[in-house]
């Protein structure tokens, strides 16, 4: 299958949509307003930054103010608290966890601990740069492998880049700009065989939005004592991005040495927030089933224009704008709606966050003025 057939395969489940179009968007209802509580509409509309148009919950909220009296505390026993919880939920010990403010410092600080004075880290071309712009502050080099056709990792190029000199390689699964996920059997096969060789990084802040069945976590390597370490956060599917909670797993030997180097814990109300979070299933299957439908949205509108785009495993679109990106952003931004930043060399291509209903109408709007 050629790149733009690939690309495609999502145009015809797009198309699909067209006839679910009417129900899909219906309004909320007042529960659905009261306990998962959309974000007031802005102008501009923010689609850029990939964050969850609901939340915090309904109980995650009363969470967070029953949590204010613990404001003259530590976090040290909630954070023991979560750990726990988490380390349940993975299906590992306690001592595999390690928390931090978003999985951002998780990113930043392991690729400094095990980079630092000139290691090397393989990445992907483009992905998130969290970890790589960080590490090299630190003395460490990064080796960019560009992604293949389908936009994917080339996981055959970045395995021939191992070297003696490689401290890390990193995965960003489902990638972010472009929402793609590896084969399933390539990566277990990928990561086992690196991770011999170097630390494997796997990113799995998009994980939940994974609809391929049976899909694997590279948390089960983790279990089987290889080096790899996985990272998640409370940020996307849970609503919590401004409270900044991420956690990453790894086998006790790597998560001492990561630990060791946290410059800072988090807070106890985004403690409490994570907590209630992790046990409040209905915003959870809300926020999923929401961008899916903001998802088949988008897609109708860019299949009645005829443009490429990739069938996302994340809660964004990237998709081929045919112009320059800046200028694209800018002509965007002027009807109202701020899309994502250039992620070269894709420089006539766009990454747009799913929004609240009404927000996905208001990008679709603004893309047929700005394409026409």
């Amino acid at each position: 299958m050629d790149r733009r057939a690939w690309l495609k395969r999502g145009g015809a489940l797009g198309a699909l949509s067209l006839i679910a179009a009417p129900s899909i968007a219906a309004k909320l209802t007042e529960r659905e307003i009261r306990e998962f509580r959309p974000r007031p509409l802005s102008n501009p509309v923010l689609l850029n930054y990939n964050e969850n148009p609901f939340g915090p919950s309904a109980k995650v909220r009363r969470a967070m103010t029953e949590a204010f009296d613990l404001g003259c505390r530590y976090p040290d026993d909630l954070i023991e608290e979560l750990a726990n919880m988490l380390a349940t939920k993975e299906g590992v010990s306690r001592d595999h966890i390690v928390i931090g403010g978003g999985s951002s410092e998780g990113l930043k600080i392991t690729g400094a601990t095990f980079t630092r004075d000139g290691g090397e880290i393989i990445a992907a071309r483009p992905t998130f740069l969290a970890m790589m712009e960080y590490a090299r502050q630190w003395g460490a080099t990064v080796s960019w492998v560009d992604l293949d056709e389908s936009m994917t990792h080339d996981l055959d190029a970045m395995e021939r880049r191992v070297s003696g000199k490689t401290r890390l390689v990193f995965l960003c699964n489902p990638n972010n700009p472009t929402s793609t996920i590896v084969d399933k059997n390539r990566l277990v096969d990928f990561c086992e065989s690196v991770s011999k060789r170097a630390i494997v990084f796997s990113d799995e802040a998009y994980y939940d939005f994974i609809e391929e069945p049976d899909y694997p976590s590279m948390v089960e390597l983790v279990k089987k004592g290889e080096d790899v370490i996985v990272s998640r956060t409370f940020s996307k599917v849970y609503g919590l991005a401004g409270l900044r909670v991420g956690y990453l797993v790894a086998k006790p030997e790597l998560a001492n040495r990561i630990r060791r180097n946290m410059p800072a814990n988090t807070n106890v109300l985004a403690l409490r927030a994570a907590m209630t979070a992790l046990n409040d299933d209905d915003f959870y299957n809300f926020s999923l089933q929401k961008v899916k439908e903001g998802k088949q949205l988008m897609y109708s509108a860019m299949d009645g224009l005829g443009l490429e785009y990739v069938k996302s495993h994340t809660n964004f679109i990237f998709f081929k704008t045919g112009r320059n990106i800046q200028q694209f952003n800018n002509q965007m931004e002027a009807e109202g709606v701020r899309v994502g930043r250039p992620f070269p060399p894709y420089n006539e291509w766009c990454r747009i966050s799913m929004g609240t209903i009404e927000e996905a109408q208001i990008f679709n709007k603004a893309l047929k003025k700005v394409m026409s």
